[in-house]
């Protein structure tokens, strides 16, 4: 058969169509994979960007900037606190499942390093209303810190302390299905990586897990904080990030690792407040999705 000029355009076009239209299809069917690979959320903690923002306004920032979750912190304007009655509680999960929104976590300021053993328990038991809170939101664990060391107290001692007060929250909690995250927290060496781990050792329970703070100062001298995540990475179910558009800290490098652990579960935002909210979201949930390799234009 003999190929005119015409029939040689005619066939270029409809060859042409064809790739086009199954690159564009292998580029489609590629997105859902990548997400699926990439498995962290992101979402936001209420300290401090949202700390004066209702529930109402909450939902609609994570909607707006693409977030999947949040983290409610107590004292803030939220207002989602151990003394809500039953029906309050019931009427929290059904607006944070209406609009979509999962309630990643209950920031509670609970701490077990105390000597006093009546402060101790107070803080033991607060942390459990908390715990019963999160069972009844449908929320999947709580966040506690230690807060300190003491200079006049051998430092084994105290982690053993604090272990065990976590271990007490985490045995009540662990029958709500609830996780008890410890949050690698400043304060004199309580945020050290190797105290943290001996916390863990002793609380020693399935629901005692880790949240990971992003802490400056975790690096060796070599800039990596391999080390220090390795020590904790078989514990984390939660983790804090905050600046992650400033040269402060190894962002690439966390989330890498994260993914070498198959970490599942939320990254929240824990920075300062920004007068235009949404749009200062919109940027950081583009620096997260090119961090983690799942940005895509469109989404």
């Amino acid at each position: 058969m003999s190929l005119t000029r015409r029939n040689f355009l005619q066939a270029s076009a409809v060859s042409a169509t064809v790739l086009t239209s199954g690159s564009a299809q292998a580029a489609a069917d590629a997105v859902p994979a990548a997400r699926q690979a990439t498995g962290m959320k992101l979402g936001m903690v209420t300290y401090n960007m949202g700390k004066d923002m209702n529930r109402e306004q909450l939902i609609a920032l994570c909607k707006a900037a693409g977030l999947h979750g949040v983290e409610f912190r107590t004292t803030h304007a939220h207002g989602v606190e151990p003394s809500l009655s039953k029906e309050e509680r019931a009427a929290v999960r059904r607006q944070m499942e209406e609009g979509g929104i999962e309630i990643a976590g209950l920031g509670t300021t609970c701490e077990f390093q105390a000597k006093d053993p009546v402060v101790l328990q107070q803080q033991i038991e607060t942390a459990k209303s908390f715990a019963q809170l999160a069972a009844d939101l449908g929320c999947p664990g709580i966040k506690v810190r230690p807060n300190g060391l003491f200079e006049d107290e051998p430092v084994d001692q105290t982690c053993e302390r604090i272990g065990a007060g976590w271990r007490a929250v985490a045995q009540f909690a662990g029958d709500l299905g609830v996780q008890v995250r410890m949050e690698v927290h400043g304060g004199r060496g309580s945020a050290d990586p190797v105290n943290m781990r001996k916390m863990l050792d002793t609380a020693n329970h399935p629901n005692a897990r880790i949240c990971w703070n992003s802490n400056t100062g975790e690096q060796d001298e070599h800039g990596s904080i391999k080390s220090n995540f390795d020590l904790l990475k078989d514990a984390i179910a939660l983790v804090h990030i905050n600046e992650i558009g400033v040269y402060q800290y190894p962002w690439q490098e966390l989330f890498t690792l994260l993914q070498e652990i198959n970490y599942q579960g939320f990254c929240l935002a824990e920075i300062a407040y920004n007068p235009e909210p949404e749009r200062f979201m919109k940027f950081y949930r583009t620096l997260f999705d090119l961090y983690t390799g799942r940005y895509r234009y469109p989404q």
